[in-house]
C-alpha cells in the first residue's frame, strides 16, 4: 500500500469517526431505537369515538413520533374514564386518558396509585340549550332532563356542584339520563326527549356543526382546574420510567406540531381515519365542521397550557390538582384529601425531557404538512 493511498485511508477513516462522534444525540437514538424491535404499548381513552379532537394521541401515530422512539403504540377507545382506568388498573392499557375527578377519586377513594403523565386540557364541560328556548340559567334545569355520555362521565360530578351551589338539589331536581354521543344526543335535544346535554367543548361543537342552535352554562370556576389528564399507574412508572418519557414526548411533539397547523393536522387525520371524517355536507362544510370541533379542543389545551406556565406541553403540577381535589372535597365527591404531590409522576425532570425536541422542526414539518 503506498504511503498516499494508506494516508488517504487514514484520513477517511478518521472522518467517519468524526462524523459519528458529531451524529446529534437524538438522531443516534432514532436509528437505534427503529434498529430494535418496537415494544408494544397500549393506551385507553374515556371516548368511544377517536376523531381529530385528541391531536396528542392520534398525530403520533400518523406521524410516526412513537414508532421513532421505539414503540408500536395502539390507542383504544374503551367508553368513558371510568372504564378507561379500569382497562388500565387490569393490565389491559399501560396508559389511560382521564378526566381529573376520576384520578383523584382513584387514589383518595380506591387507592389505585393513577399518576399524571401529562394535564391535556382544562375542565371545559357545558350545559347546553337550544338558543331559543326558555332555559336561560341553571335553576330553569328545575324539573328537566339532560343527556350524558354515559352516566358514569366525569363531568356529571361538576354539574351537580353548579346545581348545588344556585341551591338545587341535582339527585331531586333533575333526571340524568345516558344519550352517546354523535347523533343520538342531537336528536334527543331535538326531540325535547331532553332538555338539555352535559358535554365537553369538543362535543358541543359536533352538536353545533349539526345544526343545533345552543346556548352554554358553564360553572364559573371550571375552567380554572386541570382536566383530561394522560396517566399510568406508579408500577409502569417504576418499571419503565423511559418508555413513560418517550410515549409523553411523543404526544408533546404531535401538540407543538397541531397547534404550528391544525387543518395540517385535520388532513392527515383523515387520510389515515378516513371512517372519523363527518359526512353530511359539501367538502368545506365538511372541513368547517371538524375545525370547529378542533379548536374546541385546542382552546381547551391552549389554556392548560397557560395555566401550567405556558413553556411546556403536558406540564403538570400539585397545585393545579390541588386545587380541584379541595373542590371535589368541598362538594362531597371525595371524604378527605391527600397530598397533591401523590398525584404527580416524580420522573426527576420530567416535563423538561418531553419537551427535549427541536420544536422548530416540528414547526417546520408542520408548515410543510407531510403527505401519509
Amino acid at each position: 500500500m503506498s504511503v498516499s493511498f494508506r494516508g488517504w485511508v487514514q484520513a477517511a477513516t478518521v472522518a467517519l469517526f468524526a462524523s459519528l462522534i458529531c451524529l446529534p444525540v437524538s438522531a443516534a437514538a432514532e436509528e437505534l431505537a427503529q434498529a430494535r424491535p418496537l415494544k408494544k404499548v397500549k393506551i385507553a381513552v374515556g371516548t368511544t369515538n377517536l376523531n381529530l379532537a385528541y391531536p396528542w394521541l392520534m398525530m403520533p401515530l400518523a406521524l410516526d413520533y412513537w414508532k421513532q422512539e421505539g414503540y408500536d403504540v395502539e390507542v383504544l377507545p374503551v367508553g368513558a374514564s371510568l372504564q378507561a382506568l379500569q382497562q388500565m388498573v387490569a393490565g389491559n392499557a399501560d396508559f389511560a386518558q382521564l378526566n381529573s375527578s376520576v384520578v383523584i377519586q382513584a387514589n383518595v377513594v380506591n387507592n389505585i396509585p393513577a399518576r399524571v403523565v401529562m394535564n391535556n386540557g382544562v375542565i371545559d364541560w357545558s350545559l347546553s340549550v337550544p338558543e331559543d328556548g326558555p332555559i336561560k340559567d341553571v335553576k330553569d334545569l328545575k324539573g328537566k332532563t339532560i343527556g350524558v355520555f354515559s352516566l358514569a362521565t366525569g363531568g356529571i360530578a361538576f354539574m351537580k356542584s353548579y346545581m348545588r351551589a344556585n341551591g338545587m338539589d341535582p339527585d331531586k331536581d333533575v333526571q340524568i339520563v345516558a344519550v352517546g354521543l354523535g347523533a343520538p344526543p342531537v336528536d334527543a335535544l331535538r326531540t325535547n326527549k331532553v332538555q338539555a346535554l352535559l358535554f365537553w367543548a369538543s362535543a358541543q361543537a359536533t352538536f353545533e356543526n349539526a345544526g343545533l342552535k345552543l346556548r352554554y352554562l358553564i360553572g364559573p370556576d371550571w375552567r380554572t382546574f386541570p382536566d383530561f389528564t394522560f396517566s399510568t399507574l406508579q408500577k409502569t412508572i417504576d418499571s419503565d420510567p423511559a418508555m413513560v418519557e418517550a410515549i409523553a414526548r411523543g404526544a408533546a411533539k404531535a401538540s407543538e406540531f397541531t397547534f404550528a397547523n391544525p387543518d395540517c393536522s385535520r388532513r392527515l387525520h383523515w387520510a389515515r381515519w378516513p371512517n372519523t371524517k363527518p359526512s353530511g355536507g359539501d367538502e368545506a362544510t365538511l372541513i368547517r365542521w371538524d375545525m370547529n370541533n378542533l379548536k374546541a379542543q385546542l382552546d381547551s389545551m391552549k389554556d392548560a397550557h397557560a395555566m401550567n406556565g405556558g413553556k411546556l406541553w403536558g406540564n403538570a403540577s400539585p397545585q393545579a390538582y390541588g386545587r380541584i381535589q379541595k373542590f371535589m372535597l368541598e362538594a362531597k365527591l371525595i371524604e378527605k384529601e391527600i397530598d397533591p404531590g401523590t398525584y404527580m409522576n416524580k420522573i426527576p425532570g420530567f416535563y423538561d425531557k418531553i419537551n427535549n425536541f427541536d420544536a422548530a422542526a416540528i414547526r417546520a414539518e408542520a408548515a410543510a404538512c407531510p403527505a401519509r
